[in-house]
């Protein structure tokens, strides 16, 4: 193999030289990506997503930088509540990087930074709030950690966008304790509601059985009054017709009550208290005064024509 002249070693040596001087100037930048180019050590500028010229040897790459959000893992903690009651308490925070200068150069570790920010943070919202109002109020721990981180990071060039509380879990003990009360209060609950059942079914038993009396009440109200109106139109027509229209009136109930005792199917045996010839006495008596014609001369203080006495009249009651 022949050797080389010096001049070809120099050519090669300075095509070399060459070539990784032009790669020492070229950079490719990802996309969600955004790099800081440093010279002898200062910061000059920022070399956006493609392909990007810097000085060889004089300009060098000085932080990569993730612009797209980020989701950060906040490891758990025992926090104590204003109660003295502790709980263990994780959660995430979504942040993105909107100025890179300020975050490669304003803080010395962004991601460590956030960790450590909103863990204290935690405890202070959470350490001012009791056990109850801490496991129910999520919302507004959330509220309260992104309104401290996202104020607090503007200087880092960080924006946070939104700050979930994943756990809050109380100790096994306190979980037992807080179960046997949710059960004392449910059957609490349920022993109320039962007796305001049985109370409402009480008063509306009562209800029921007032309307019913007023109900019977209004009956027999009406029912007397229509006696009342039945004997008084009995009256009023016997004081115009005389004793013949009052023996018919007695005659037709008393045969009607009769029909009644005679056809009850339970009945076996009708035993009818009252003499035979007064009953027939009237009967007739009531045919002759619908047909017109008198019995037979009618006397002041004579008596009735059949017998001379009205059905169900005995002979020691007439005066």
């Amino acid at each position: 193999m022949p050797e080389l002249s010096l001049p070809t070693i120099v050519l090669i040596a300075l095509l070399l030289l060459a070539v990784f001087t032009v790669a020492q100037g070229v950079r490719t930048v990802p996309q969600g990506q955004v790099w800081t180019v440093e010279r002898f050590g200062a910061f000059t500028r920022l070399l956006s997503p493609g392909l990007n010229i810097i000085i060889p040897f004089v300009d060098q790459v000085g932080h990569k930088l993730n612009v797209q959000e980020v989701v950060l893992d906040i490891p758990e903690q025992s926090v104590i509540t204003k109660d003295n009651a502790t709980v263990a308490v994780d959660g995430i925070v979504y942040y993105r990087v909107m100025d890179p200068a300020k975050a490669a150069y304003a803080v010395q570790d962004l991601t460590q930074a956030l960790v450590a920010m909103a863990m204290t943070n935690i405890r202070a919202v959470i350490g001012e709030m009791d056990l109850d109002q801490t496991l129910s109020s999520r919302d507004r721990i959330n509220t309260s950690l992104l309104n401290i981180l996202d104020g607090a990071t503007d200087p880092w060039g960080a924006k946070v966008s939104r700050v979930e509380i994943r756990k809050i879990e109380p100790p096994e003990t306190l979980i037992r304790a807080m179960n046997l009360q949710m059960t004392a209060e449910r059957e609490r609950r349920a022993s109320v509601a039962k007796a305001e059942g049985e109370k409402q079914a009480l008063v509306l038993q009562a209800e029921g059985r007032r309307d019913a009396a007023l109900r019977d009440a209004e009956a027999r109200e009406a029912l007397a009054q229509a006696e009342a109106n039945a004997t008084k139109m009995v009256a009023e027509a016997a004081a115009g017709a005389g004793a013949d229209a009052l023996r018919y009136f007695i005659a037709q109930q008393y045969v009607k009550a009769f029909e009644a005792m005679a056809a009850n199917p339970s009945s076996r045996l009708v035993i009818v208290p009252m003499e035979s010839a007064a009953l027939a006495g009237g009967i007739t008596q009531a045919m002759e005064l619908l047909r017109g014609t008198p019995s037979g001369p009618t006397t002041p203080g004579a008596p009735p024509p059949g017998g001379g006495l009205l059905p169900g009249d005995r002979p020691w009651n007439r005066a």
